[in-house]
This record gives C-alpha cells, sequence and structure tokens, in this order.
C-alpha cells in the first residue's frame, strides 16, 4: 500500500492506493468508522455489481448509526426493485442532494471503471472536495482521483470485496438484506456463476446466502425472467440481422435508436444482449454497436475466454475486463460501426495468428 499526494482540480488528495495489491481492510474499516455522513453511489446505467455492493454495505451502515444515502446517477432499473423494499435508492438532482452532499464526509463509488461514469455527480465532489473512496475490480491507473483506492483485479465483482469487508469490520454474521444486494452482485457479475470469473469465494457467498434465508431463486427470477414485451421485439429485430466475421468466430449486430422508437424500448432493455449472442455456437466474441445519439455509440464486448477484448475497448477510448469490456466512442453509427468492426477483426486475428495472447 502507497500513499502519495496530488492535485487534482485544485484539490490536495491523501490517498490510501491499494491498487490491486493485498487490501488491509482493517485500514479500510478505519476510514468508514470515522466518517458519520456517507453517501453510496456507482456508475450510470447501474448494474447488479454495482447496486447490489451498495444494498450490502448500506444496511451495515444503517446498524452502526451512520447518516447513509444511495445517491445514483441513473434511476433504478426495474429488474433491481427487490432491493429497494426500504425505498434505499434515490436519482440524483443537484437541488435537492447537494445541500446535503456539501458536509458528506465519505463518498464510497462502486464498480466505477471510470470516475466520469457518475456523471454529473462528479461535480458536486470537486466543487465541495470531498472524499471519495473506489471500490473496484475493474483496472484503475495508480495517477487517480480518489482519496482512498480499493482495486481487486481478481475479484469476480465488487459485491465480493464488500463481502470482504463486512467479514472484517463486523462481530456479527451479515443480515439478510445485505446478502441479498451481495448475492445479486456476484450473480450477475459471474453469468449465475457460469462465467470463468466464478471462483470458490462465489460460492462460499451463495452458501452463506442460502443458510441466511436468501431467497436465490426469487433474485434470479426478477433479475432475469422479467423480459418485457418490448425487449423480446427489440431481440427479435437484432437476431434476425446477425453478422459473423472470421468464420463465425466473431458475431456483431447494431442496436440503432429506430430500433428502439419501433420497440418502445428503454436502455434497460438492451442489457444482456451481447451475453446471448456470445452463446452462440462458434462464436468466440460477441459485438455490440449501440447508437445512444447521432454522434456517440455505446460498444459492448463479450468474450468466452478464448479471446481477450479489453485491448480492442482500450484501442476504442474504453476498457474493463478481458473478456468483458467495453467503450463510449463519439461518431456517427456507420463511422463507429466501421472501426468497431475492423479493430475486432484486427485484434482476433493476430491471436488466432498467435502474435498477442
Amino acid at each position: 500500500m502507497t500513499k502519495v499526494q496530488r492535485k487534482f482540480h485544485g484539490i490536495i488528495i491523501n490517498k490510501m492506493n491499494f491498487n490491486n495489491t493485498p487490501i488491509d481492510w482493517n485500514q479500510v474499516h478505519d476510514v468508514i468508522e470515522k466518517a458519520s455522513r456517507i453517501m453510496l453511489t456507482t456508475h450510470e446505467n447501474p448494474d447488479g455489481d454495482g447496486l447490489g455492493s451498495q444494498c450490502g454495505i448500506y444496511y451495515h451502515l444503517k446498524e452502526l448509526n451512520k447518516e447513509v444515502r444511495i445517491i445514483n446517477y441513473s434511476p433504478l432499473p426495474v429488474e433491481y426493485e427487490n432491493l429497494n423494499v426500504d425505498r434505499i435508492f434515490e436519482t440524483y438532482n443537484e437541488s435537492e442532494h447537494n445541500d446535503w452532499m456539501e458536509i458528506t464526509d465519505l463518498v464510497i463509488i462502486f464498480d466505477v471503471g471510470d470516475f466520469v461514469r457518475i456523471r454529473t455527480i462528479v461535480d458536486a465532489i470537486e466543487k465541495y472536495s470531498l472524499k471519495t473512496m473506489n471500490m473496484d475490480h475493474h483496472p484503475h491507473p495508480d495517477d487517480h482521483p480518489f482519496t482512498y483506492n480499493l482495486v481487486d483485479l481478481s475479484a469476480a465483482a465488487t459485491g465480493c470485496m464488500v463481502y470482504d469487508y463486512l467479514q472484517v469490520a463486523r462481530d456479527k454474521p451479515i443480515v439478510k438484506k445485505s446478502l441479498e444486494g451481495i448475492y445479486t452482485a456476484v450473480m450477475t457479475d459471474t453469468g449465475c456463476f457460469r462465467y470463468s470469473n466464478t471462483d470458490n469465494k462465489c460460492h462460499e457467498i451463495a452458501i452463506e446466502c442460502l443458510n441466511t434465508g436468501v431467497e436465490t431463486h426469487t433474485i434470479y427470477q426478477r433479475v432475469y425472467e422479467n423480459s418485457t414485451t418490448s425487449r423480446m421485439e427489440l431481440m427479435g429485430e437484432f437476431l434476425s440481422n446477425l453478422n459473423y466475421e472470421l468464420d463465425g468466430c466473431l458475431a456483431w449486430f447494431v442496436i440503432t435508436q429506430d430500433m428502439m422508437n419501433r420497440a418502445n424500448a428503454t436502455k434497460a432493455d438492451v442489457e444482456g444482449f451481447s451475453d446471448m449472442v456470445r452463446t452462440i455456437s462458434g462464436v468466440e466474441v460477441a459485438l455490440m454497436i449501440f447508437e445512444q445519439n447521432k454522434s456517440s455509440c455505446r460498444i459492448n464486448f463479450r468474450s468466452k475466454g478464448k479471446y481477450s477484448v479489453n485491448d480492442i475497448a482500450k484501442s476504442l477510448g474504453g476498457g474493463g475486463h478481458a473478456f468483458a469490456a467495453g467503450a463510449i466512442v463519439s461518431g456517427s453509427l456507420s463511422e463507429v460501426k466501421q472501426m468497431a468492426v475492423q479493430a475486432s477483426i484486427s485484434s482476433i486475428n493476430s491471436k488466432m495468428d498467435g502474435s498477442s495472447e
């Protein structure tokens, strides 16, 4: 662990930097214990890992009588409403939240990958010189903007890191509502324990959840068996227009705004499409190009594990894990499509030839 100082937007930041080095959770606990008012947040368009991690630590902090709020840039997706029985999730509104944030002692940011992915919440953090703690399993540079940086690339999910923290921070067993969040995080980021990142800890967490009475089957049903008719319509259209390259090794598809409008679909309806295409026999890499607007596209890569994809995402200005990565790319749909497909073909070709791993 290293401690350094640097100036970031005029703020002197003292850093605790466990950047893919063994994390001393006792030191982390000391920081959290000293904070009275704590805000929890995650990236835009949040997924089960970010939301579940927030839920996992929220109920622990409430037990400690902390003043804690979950405030996210994006609204809670409907498939995660089961985590919100106590109405704990709030959508950021500057006029509503900034006064409260101004005297917040600590902002814990989960699963963010990149600081800017919390969008306008960054502005409030910088405006009030708030201390931040990053808890994530995505790669981060040492030159990062966080006060306390906790990165574990070996963790299958950020929820696994929350579990590790609670194991150290608590004298009592982890409460059921926290475990429901942690299970959601682990289940979604391991593809229901099917992906190669699934390890012993994931199963140990699942066993503890079952022993505590967590209805794991109900969580699965609410997340994965809750598709809208719009999602089904959108799925039918893109599946009928799949494209294959490299003898079927690469499968790619496009979701346009016209397709979204025809299906009356939302961004949440698109989640999981790349994972679905990856399951096709012979496909090693799936690529989705999602038209956000006329000048920007979101790209999503998924690999079965033979070929890494984070290098492709990085070449397009993004990043992520070896077998699950993405990027936001400026340009028209036709421009971004050409860039993404060609970059994917070139990268996979080079790996087929053995010129890179």
